[in-house]
């Protein structure tokens, strides 16, 4: 019997994983904001991080895994059209590639309730789809919701001009997912009747009506049941034929025991009889399932028009975001306080969003429109000086902030000989942090023990030194750790000893002891064409070689996550 084999997408390149360093974030305390006044419910520890993407998603994934409850993703849609702010024309296994990359890491941060919501367009969208499938699990897998974008004649001379793209909707769990329906207040115009309490509600038929509506389609549910004047009543359809009730045996007698039956004289071709109702009343809070095609929402022309607000006419994005689009997205599946994440952050929609409807957020952006378009547009949401989007429909006044991070370089770098050591830039703290990040502690300095630089229990910690350790340093380190505790020390060199003289103790050199769990000093990851290899089993012949690795629309613009970079959302 043949192995058994899963069913896959498969690319170029697939099995080529990155090994990814932990990064440590450094907060840039100029570029971090916050209002001048606290509200009670004002939000303050919500994170921009500017950097490439895949790192600071690595860099996130230690402290918040399993804790962000949504993510929207709009990532460059490899069209090979070239935008202001990003080249996105990048061949399909690349794109396949750094996408697979952060959903992954992606998968991981989601809280077992989280969902994430991934845009595309044609270009791409069902091979994201496929991707998504092997990542999340086809079992969770919500919906496919269409977006109008555009909402005017195009007058582009083709036969077809595309007006929506997709949104794909998977949950980390589908059993655990918390999806809501979408408040409709309409609905209660359908109760006509009003109570003497001021409550609306409506009678319906106990008789069921429609599709399997026969005495043969439900034969437990054809029974008799008294009227007010002693007749028993049979459920009968207006032809004559036999039908069935609504609701089994069981249920109607309990209703009947408790007089919640209605009952009306009728006319009916056998004269006047009774005919038995249930009374529905109007639900406080009225909801209906959100449809999937999204044709309600402010378009790209709409959304234009409030960047045009937000940023200057010379500054409009090609292909933004509207508000409304996200805080659905944010209505359907979070609740205030929860924690929501957008890797591809492009002007900031998403960020400016969950901070108006009081939830937590984390942007990541690479391109210098981080600084020069989010972060004024995030100081205007905080200042009440955004009056566009959805700042009228959920009453938004203004408050919190937010801290400004960037990554910070690479822990080792080559010195003068080829060798790898601790990068200059580096200080003591931030050697401690990165080297918890590596070896899986929470970094928390004590004030007490200068040994204490994390921990991973309770009874687990972490000691970091550039120095070199004497076999007295070691034992007086071990008699202050005591039994009950255990330390892992990282340190240049340890002499007169040997690793395992100490049973509470654990001793690693660095950086060796750490030289081969990732790549080191790479700064970019956006997967240059030119290094995917070929495919071993299509000979290409030399006439033929140079043209086919230009893949690329345009093979001398820059990498997807590197240099100037599309505003998305």
């Amino acid at each position: 019997m043949a192995a058994k084999t899963k069913l896959e997408l498969t690319w170029i390149g697939k099995d080529n994983r990155p090994r990814l360093e932990p990064r440590i974030l450094i907060e840039e305390e100029r570029l971090s904001y916050h209002s001048a006044e606290r509200r009670p419910d004002s939000l303050f520890d919500n994170v921009l991080i500017r950097g490439d993407n895949l790192l600071a998603l690595k860099a996130l994934e230690a402290q918040f895994s399993g804790q962000v409850n949504c993510v929207y993703l709009d990532p460059p849609y490899n069209t090979g059209s070239a935008f202001k702010y990003y080249d996105d024309g990048v061949e399909h296994s690349l794109w396949l590639s750094l996408l697979r990359e952060r959903l992954s890491i992606i998968e991981r941060l989601l809280s077992k309730d989280g969902h994430v919501f991934a845009q595309a367009d044609d270009n791409e969208g069902h091979y994201l789809k496929v991707l998504m499938d092997e990542i999340f699990g086809r079992q969770n897998f919500i919906a496919t919701f269409l977006w109008r974008k555009v909402d005017s004649p195009n007058d582009n001379k083709v036969p077809v001009s595309p007006n929506h793209e997709f949104i794909f909707c998977y949950a980390k769990s589908k059993q655990h997912s918390r999806l809501r329906q979408k408040p409709d207040p309409e609905l209660v115009k359908a109760y006509g009747q009003v109570a003497n309490d001021g409550r609306r509600y409506r009678d319906r038929l106990l008789k069921k009506n429609g599709k399997n509506s026969l005495r043969e389609d439900r034969p437990s549910m054809f029974f008799p049941i008294p009227a007010p004047d002693g007749e028993e009543i049979l459920p009968i359809h207006d032809d004559g034929r036999e039908a069935c009730w609504a609701l089994g045996k069981t249920a109607v007698f309990d209703l009947l025991s408790k007089d919640q039956i209605i009952w009306k004289q009728r006319q009916t071709a056998k004269g006047e009889a009774w005919v038995p109702y249930t009374r529905e009343w109007a639900p406080s809070s009225p909801t209906r399932p959100y449809a999937t095609i999204w044709s309600d929402l402010d378009t790209t022309r709409q959304t234009k028009a409030h960047q045009k607000d937000l940023f200057g006419a010379d500054k409009v994005f090609s292909t933004p975001k509207p508000e409304d689009l996200i805080s659905r997205i944010l209505e359907m599946c979070t609740v205030d306080g929860d924690l929501v994440l957008d890797s591809f952050a492009g002007s900031g929609t998403t960020g400016a969003v969950a901070h108006k409807m009081g939830r937590r957020w984390i942007m990541v952006e690479l391109g210098d429109h981080c600084e020069t378009h989010i972060v004024p547009r995030l100081k205007k949401v905080i200042n009440s000086e955004d009056h566009g989007g959805i700042t009228e429909a959920v009453g938004w006044k203004g408050g919190g902030g937010y801290r400004y991070f960037k990554l910070a370089p690479s822990l080792l770098e080559k010195d003068q000989f080829d060798n790898w050591v601790i990068s200059k830039s580096y200080n003591a703290e931030m050697l401690a942090e990165a080297m918890c990040k590596h070896f899986g502690f929470t970094y928390a300095p004590s004030d007490v023990h200068y040994w204490m630089h994390g921990h991973s229990s309770e009874t687990d910690f972490i000691y970091v030194t550039t120095n070199s350790l004497t076999h007295e340093q070691l034992a007086s380190i071990s008699d202050e750790v005591g039994l009950d505790r255990t330390l892992l020390i990282c340190c240049k060199a340890f002499q007169g000893s040997n690793a395992d003289a100490f049973d509470n103790l654990t001793i690693r050199k660095i950086p060796g002891a750490i030289l081969d769990r990732c790549e080191w000093g790479k700064d970019d990851y956006s997967l240059k064409i030119e290094a995917l290899p070929l495919i071993e089993d299509e000979p290409v012949d030399e006439a033929e070689e140079a043209p086919r690795r230009k893949t690329a629309i345009n093979p001398n613009q820059p990498g997807l996550f590197g240099g100037g970079e599309e505003i998305a959302s």
